[in-house]
């Protein structure tokens, strides 16, 4: 029981010492994640920025049944590393893969939309929401169509 009271004495002793010793050392300016610099200096603003060509897609009179499909491409105009996190869709009817990969400053991706209009008819107007690391971190995409019957 000694012997166990004698190694925690040594070890919080050790650890006041270094808590004391770490005080008169400066911090590392590059572990610091913050808008200033530790000196107080401003840092740049560096965050990715997702800026999409298009944001709305319009398939214009499709079949019923039909499936449909389409692209919006979209480039990191940021400064750090692009990643989506999710995309999700305002139907079932609806299916989004998108560039899983973090993507680089000045580099591109893609969100790929499928429609399917099986069981829908007249306008239909859907929406697909894009999660990221951006500045702005959820963008809106939309998808429409007017979905005739077959033979009319």
């Amino acid at each position: 029981m000694k012997s166990i009271q004698f190694i925690l004495v040594i070890l919080i002793g050790g650890l006041l010492m270094s808590c004391e010793n770490s005080n008169n050392s400066k911090i590392d300016t590059k572990v610091v994640n913050n808008s200033k610099s530790a000196d107080g200096k401003p840092k740049p603003y560096e965050k990715a920025q997702i800026t999409f060509k298009k944001t709305e897609h319009d398939f214009g009179k499709i079949i019923q049944g039909e499936m449909v499909k389409t692209t919006f491409r979209f480039t990191n105009t940021g400064r750090a590393d692009l990643l989506i996190s999710k995309v999700s869709t305002s139907c079932g009817c609806t299916v989004a893969d998108y560039t899983r990969d973090p993507v680089k400053p000045g580099k591109k991706g893609t969100v790929d939309i499928i429609f399917n209009s099986a069981g829908k008819k007249g306008h239909q107007n859907k929406s697909i929401t894009v999660l990221s690391n951006a500045t702005s971190n959820r963008t809106i995409l939309r998808v429409k169509a007017d979905i005739v019957q077959p033979g009319k």
